[in-house]
């Protein structure tokens, strides 16, 4: 997912998406361990992913933060 589709997303899609992109990384995890994947780039690019939906949501809350204050 590129960076200006999370932009676009709302929080509670976002928090939805993360929660989907742990549980796809936990069962490429499981399978790693069973076989080789065919597309090693598979896993990094799904941690990256919820990297940057974490890193979007920590944002999202510190601009909650200052706009309350």
């Amino acid at each position: 997912m590129k960076k200006y589709e999370m932009a676009a997303l709302s929080k509670q899609e976002l928090i939805d998406r993360l929660k989907v992109l742990e549980e796809r990384l936990a069962d490429i995890n499981f399978y790693r361990v069973i076989e080789q994947p065919q597309n090693p780039m598979v896993f990094r690019n799904s941690r990256r992913d919820i990297a940057r939906m974490k890193h979007r949501l920590n944002q999202l809350a510190i601009s909650e933060q200052k706009s309350v204050l």
